[in-house]
């Protein structure tokens, strides 16, 4: 009997899908306002992928921007840092006492000409020992090192990160540490004293080759400043900066052959051959002094895959202005009671129409964001930007999120509309609710603080989806809306626009359950 009657309610549904799916199609305006609100995503956002132009160089020459280079896991990376380094064959190690570590951070001059350059560690600055499949940029790597202000860490293939113990490197407490190899497993160790060491992690680097580089490095990311706008907004600005890491006690053991070799990875070339902040490294007996610059880091620099997307909020307007009319309309001519009679069961019915509008709207969208996302990544790359590489699951995340996105905001703008029962007054509430949090959050209108607090509490937080590089905490970054960093994370952030709309939804339904 209970399949019967599971069986009934499901062709009732099924029913009532139907004859919503039609009222839609039957409704010229409302098709051709869903089909210009997909045009107008593409569009805009292919106009502004092509209006992205952008080069690089020093002085008068200009060229393309280079690509990133690519980690092992296939993300975009720095790898950039001083390297004296010589052949390990098979399983080994590298043992060195980091007796000091210091540096030089550019500030903002004081007078105008006059570089400003005081003494100092950024934060992660960075000085250890490594074992590298190549000096190529990219190549895997695991290494032990001393940070600014982040205690020891060990650190492999750019994302990964494990803590040590606390506290910076001085001359008066020199550090101790050691990065072994047995096969593919690297372990990093640090102590006090060269004699008792503590094991910090262990990384497995899958087809490390039997010969690979092992020596001392040091790198310097630039110093971050983060000032307030002069619309309440934060502007971010990066400076030069260096790091040099004094080591002594130098000790390779295993098969290793070959004097050391200096390698400055990854360093800029001016447009006559010349580096661009050059590294350098000394040696006095068995003391060696090491200086780098740059950073072994995920890159958060460039362009970011979803940028040509900008289009998707002109298209949403419309799509909320459709999805409200697709209920509205039926108060204003007095055809609700015709559609509850229909279907007796009113927040079935509701349901119904919710359903049969997000298919229609995620429909419409998905060849949209596709199209603009796939065509508008090429046109910025051919007009010389620098795309960060992602996955092909982040870049389906995207794209079928973004679609997502609009099929829950036409959810919400419906169940207002059946709310609130005029048409004007729900597109204004919806807009204000999705849109306008968003726009402000995203401009140099709020503090960051702010930003964040309205992308985690409001639908507009479904944004999120679309964000593809990852806030790294080993990476000091301005994290934030303006510069397209979300507050939550991608599906948390559409759950929340989805809980909105459930939200909404259930109250229209419970306002007609109830007659009103």
């Amino acid at each position: 009997m209970s399949a019967v009657l599971h069986r009934a309610v499901l062709e009732d549904f099924g029913r009532l899908l139907r004859a919503e799916w039609t009222k839609f199609r039957t409704v010229r305006g409302w098709v051709v306002a869903m089909a210009a609100a997909a045009l107008v995503t593409v569009l805009l956002g292919l106009l502004s992928a092509s209006g992205n132009h952008a080069s690089c160089g020093y002085g008068p020459v200009e060229v393309a921007c280079p690509p990133s280079s690519v980690g092992p896991d296939g993300e975009a990376v720095i790898d950039k840092f001083y390297f004296v380094h010589r052949p390990l064959a098979g399983d080994g190690s590298i043992t060195v006492r980091l007796t000091s570590m210091t540096g030089q951070i550019r500030k903002p001059d004081v007078t105008a000409g006059v570089r400003n350059v005081v003494p100092g560690l950024v934060p992660w600055a960075k000085a250890g020992v490594m074992i590298k499949e190549s000096t190529k940029q990219g190549s895997p790597y695991a290494a032990v090192m001393a940070t600014g202000e982040h205690g020891v860490r060990m650190q492999h293939n750019f994302t990964h990160d494990v803590a040590g113990r606390p506290g910076g490197v001085s001359k008066q407490a020199p550090r101790w540490l050691r990065l072994t190899r047995s096969g593919d497993t690297l372990t990093g160790y640090e102590s006090a004293d060269g004699t008792n060491w503590t094991r910090i992690g262990t990384a497995t680097l899958a087809g490390l080759p039997r010969t690979v580089q092992a020596g001392m490095f040091a790198a310097s990311p630039g110093d971050l400043t983060v000032t307030q706008g002069d619309l309440g907004g934060s502007v971010a600005a990066v400076r030069f900066t260096e790091a040099t890491g004094e080591f002594d006690q130098v000790k390779v053991e295993g098969n290793a052959s070959g004097a050391w070799r200096d390698d400055d990875i990854g360093v800029d070339l001016a447009p006559d051959g010349s580096p661009h902040h050059p590294g350098r490294a000394g040696q006095s007996g068995g003391t060696f002094s090491v200086t780098g610059v740059g950073d072994i880091a995920p890159d958060m620099e460039g362009q970011t895959a979803e940028r040509p997307l900008s289009g998707v909020l002109t298209g949403l307007i419309l799509v909320i202005v459709v999805a409200v009319m697709f209920v509205t309309a039926e108060y204003r001519h007095g055809l609700i009671r015709t559609s509850l009679l229909a279907g007796p069961s009113r927040g079935r019915m509701l349901v119904a129409k919710a359903l049969a509008l997000g298919l229609v709207t995620f429909a419409a969208a998905l060849p949209a964001t596709t199209i603009t996302f796939t065509i508008g990544g090429q046109i910025l790359r051919a007009n010389g930007n620098s795309i960060l590489p992602v996955s092909l699951l982040t870049q389906a995340r995207i794209v079928v999120g973004m679609a997502a996105l609009l099929a829950l905001a036409a959810v919400l703008a419906l169940a207002l509309g059946a709310l609130l029962r005029r048409s004007v007054a729900a597109v204004i509430t919806a807009v204000v609710a999705i849109v306008v949090p968003h726009v402000v959050a995203t401009t140099s209108i709020l503090p960051d603080s702010a930003a964040q607090w309205l992308l985690r509490v409001t639908p507009a937080a479904g944004f999120a989806i679309q964000q593809s590089i990852p806030e790294y905490p080993h990476v000091l970054q301005h994290y934030a809306p303006i510069a397209g960093f979300y507050p939550l994370p991608p599906w948390a952030g559409l759950a929340v626009l989805a809980g909105y709309a459930a939200l909404a939804l259930g109250l229209a339904a419970f306002q007609l359950r109830r007659g009103a």
